[in-house]
């Protein structure tokens, strides 16, 4: 379900679209994202593009987040060019969702293009 006030996020959501957006800067991949778990940690991935292991960036940050203990996802924000979030992207990130979480898809910009209840 898009969110009608996608531009307006919280604090917390707009900081996991920094992380980002800085991951994805530092890097230089094709999309960056972050993801904040049930204790409020947060965790960052890239575009993973390897010959043996290919792993889109929600996929990237859920797998920190799931290596590092956490038990559910709180927010998610992933910075691409991309129209859409994959279908298997919304399944990684959905699988460990809390009530009321949200995923916002941004622009490299860093501007929410649209937010998704989870």
């Amino acid at each position: 379900m898009v969110d009608a006030q996608a531009a307006s996020i919280t604090d917390e959501d707009a900081k996991l679209v920094t992380l980002a957006r800085s991951s994805r800067a530092r890097t230089g991949a094709a999309e960056g994202a972050a993801v904040r778990d049930e204790t409020g940690r947060t965790y960052s991935g890239t575009t993973v593009n390897l010959q043996a292991l290919q792993l889109s960036a929600l996929q990237s940050a859920v797998a920190a987040a799931v290596a590092s203990g956490a038990k559910g996802i709180e927010g998610a924000a992933i910075v691409t060019g991309a129209n859409t979030v994959p279908t298997p992207d919304l399944a990684v990130v959905s699988e460990l969702a809390v009530a009321d979480a949200h995923l916002h898809r941004c622009s490299t910009a860093g501007d929410v293009i649209e937010s998704v209840a989870l």
